[in-house]
């Protein structure tokens, strides 16, 4: 339990971290759904303005190779999943892409 307590709270912070994400810290399961609102409207390295979390996740796959479930897929818009249940280091990689990914936003 406190293994997936310290991942959870390693995603959490460094997502708060990541420029337009808000990621709130939940009580259970093994995902986090941060939200992107803060990052509609605003445009990705390949020129797409992101209009909703399905441009959001497409974007960050295309350009970070991470890949992460539209929170429409479970009504959950205009957020995005993510599975802490896998290592520290992947998920430290994955969230310091995140954050390079909102921070090269236009």
């Amino acid at each position: 339990k406190a293994i997936f307590q310290a991942r959870r709270d390693l995603v959490v912070s460094m997502l708060n971290q990541a420029k337009g994400i808000a990621c709130p810290s939940p009580e259970g399961a093994f995902y986090v759904y941060p939200s992107c609102a803060g990052t509609i409207g605003r445009t990705a390295p390949s020129g797409k303005t992101i209009a909703d979390d399905q441009d959001f996740v497409s974007e960050l796959l295309e350009t970070e190779g991470v890949a992460v479930v539209h929170g429409s897929a479970f009504g959950l818009g205009p957020n995005f999943r993510i599975s802490y249940a896998t290592s520290e280091a992947l998920l430290e990689e994955a969230c310091r892409r995140i954050q390079r990914f909102t921070a090269s936003l236009g």
